[in-house]
């Protein structure tokens, strides 16, 4: 925007600026033949667990339909594809022998997005766990670090002579306490222990894992991505919680990945909860990354938790407190629209690691939309889904500014791709550039997906 007229002005993006898209593995491939279960296959099962008792067994059907995936993503002009391994599609057990069947579906992926001149960017573990492996404790077990490692190597041997940026987990936060502290998530459970247990030892795997591809390819481009967030609260709660859940949300992941090192507040925070925490694990943690993934989509607001409040708090060092509903325009998944706090966190990132901070590429940013109006074809096969629009401009321009203060942002993935399953939210939620109908696995790419492929064209956003 200009400051004199508000009207939006026309901005560029670096050269080489990287425009892509991302998927996960369960939220989109189907094709349950030779895939051992996962976490979420079990998690499904649970009555009242996902919305509508939806499940992933073919979910968009992605596998059998990669090639027309693949051409629809070179038509809209995309230069990258985040997508995630699915660990029990190659090692049906979690660990032992690989199937041939799994390995060859993502040599045949690789192969149809360097066709066409996409670069492949897969993520290792996108929250599906091997149900094998959880039924043996999972990253609740100390043990799990070195599952995770022989895994990545595998990866990094299979595909490492063509797939060059690999990030080992997504948003491990979601995974240990969505998962384990509030039970919002697979596997299910309300432990604090457990959730604590788990986000160290993800960490771990991490640090773990790097050291393996390394091992087996020197070259590769290795990250993690995490989602980090500002967090504000309300005057019900003490100021102390801000603090404590900036800890376990932002700090407690950036410091261990970039630093080597946990903050010590959250270590005193978590108190016995951080036994599992042993000497050399944060040496091992903080391994040189060559870029960093962060995943946005608002800023976090707290109130104090009542006795009317459902569920269970995810934050561990801040079992009182409780979602904030403000008073701003929400996505129709409920989350504020918030794009000055994505700059504020590039900013920050910048400001508090410096030249500790690699290069980092936006790995997941977007909107749920699909009501008020029903963003669904018209009697032309349009779908009109201005909002989503809009709100990718917000933050592309957020994006922009933190550019312009100095921070190395190379690259930006909008999520998602095409509908998909919505974790807990089932087939509820639409955060697709392109519309799936479920029922017959057509693709229609919405007007954001046209306007989302001029910008990548352009390499920049019209005024």
């Amino acid at each position: 925007m200009t400051p004199a007229t508000g009207v939006a002005s026309t901005v560029r993006f670096p050269a080489g600026f990287t425009w892509g898209a991302a998927t996960a593995s369960f939220q989109i491939e189907g094709d349950r033949a030779g895939r051992g279960d996962c976490v979420w296959d079990t998690f499904c099962r649970r009555p009242g667990a996902v919305v509508h008792g939806d499940h992933g067994d073919v979910a968009c059907d992605h596998l059998r339909l990669m090639a027309d995936d693949v051409k629809m993503m070179a038509d809209l002009g995309l230069q990258a594809y985040r997508l995630s391994i699915s660990w029990p599609r190659v090692l049906p057990q979690g660990t032992g022998a690989a199937s041939p069947s799994g390995l060859a579906q993502y040599h045949r992926l690789f192969e149809l997005l360097l066709e066409h001149d996409i670069e492949p960017v897969p993520t290792l573990f996108h929250w599906d766990l091997p149900q094998a492996l959880e039924d043996r404790g999972g990253f609740r077990q100390r043990e799990s670090a070195w599952w995770f490692a022989d895994y990545a190597a595998l990866m990094a041997e299979e595909y490492g002579d063509t797939v060059d940026r690999w990030a080992t987990f997504n948003e491990p936060w979601c995974y240990a306490y969505l998962g384990h502290a509030s039970g919002e998530h697979a596997p299910g459970l309300r432990d604090r222990a457990a959730a604590v247990a788990v986000a160290h030892h993800e960490l771990l795997a991490h640090g773990h894992a790097l050291q393996a591809m390394r091992s087996v390819r020197p070259n590769l481009s290795l990250g993690i991505v995490i989602n980090p967030s500002p967090v504000h609260v309300d005057d019900t709660v003490d100021p102390d919680v801000e603090r404590r859940i900036d800890g376990t949300l932002n700090r407690w992941w950036l410091d261990a990945a970039l630093l080597g090192r946990y903050p010590l507040d959250v270590l005193d925070d978590l108190g016995p909860l951080a036994t599992c925490v042993q000497d050399g694990d944060e040496g091992t943690i903080g391994q040189e990354l060559d870029w960093l993934g962060i995943n946005y989509y608002n800023d976090h607001f707290y109130t104090a938790r009542t006795a009317t409040t459902p569920g269970v708090s995810p934050h561990v060092t801040a079992p009182g407190s409780a979602p904030l509903v403000v008073d701003r325009p929400q996505t129709d998944i409920g989350w504020p629209i918030t794009p000055q706090g994505f700059e504020a966190l590039l900013v920050r990132l910048q400001r508090d690691y410096g030249d500790a901070l690699p290069p980092v590429y936006v790995t997941e940013n977007g909107a749920a939309y699909q009501s008020a109006p029903a963003e669904v074809p018209d009697a032309d096969g349009v779908v009109h889904d201005e909002r989503r629009i809009r709100y990718y401009d917000a933050h592309l321009r957020a994006v922009a500014a933190a550019i312009e203060q100095g921070v190395d942002v190379r690259g930006y993935f909008a999520w998602s791709l095409m509908d998909n399953f919505e974790w807990a939210w089932g087939y509820s939620q639409r955060f697709g550039l392109v519309y799936v109908d479920y029922a017959t696995q057509q693709r229609i790419p919405k007007a954001s997906a046209h306007w989302y492929a001029q910008v990548a064209r352009t390499n920049q956003l019209p005024g």
